[in-house]
C-alpha cells in the first residue's frame, strides 16, 4: 500500500507532466504570427503563444505590484509589534 504522502507526490508529478504536455501541444498548434497594434504606427508581430505568455506575465506582475503595498504595511506592523513585545520584557514573552 502506498502512503498518502508518496501518492500525493506521484500525483503531483503526473499532473505537472500533463500540464507541460498540454502547454507544449498548445504552443505547437498556435505558432502563427499575430500583429498587435499598440500605438498609431507601432505594430508588434510575434507568435500567438509569445503574446499570450507576455500577457500572462504582465498580469502576474501587476498582481504582485498590487499586493506589494499591503505586504510592506503588514511587515512594518509585525516589526513594530515585535519591538513592543521586546520592550515589555520577558514576562510578556512568556505569556505569548
Amino acid at each position: 500500500m502506498i502512503s498518502p504522502t508518496k501518492f500525493l507526490t506521484y500525483f503531483s508529478r503526473v499532473m505537472w507532466v500533463l500540464l507541460f504536455l498540454g502547454m507544449f501541444m498548445f504552443a505547437r498548434k498556435n505558432d502563427d504570427l499575430v500583429a498587435l497594434h499598440l500605438f498609431p504606427g507601432l505594430t508588434w508581430e510575434a507568435p500567438l503563444v509569445l503574446v499570450l505568455l507576455a500577457a500572462f506575465a504582465l498580469g502576474a506582475l501587476l498582481g504582485v505590484l498590487a499586493c506589494l503595498s499591503r505586504w510592506v504595511r503588514q511587515h512594518r506592523e509585525i516589526l513594530r509589534l515585535k519591538r513592543e513585545l521586546r520592550a515589555k520584557g520577558p514576562e510578556a514573552q512568556a505569556k505569548s
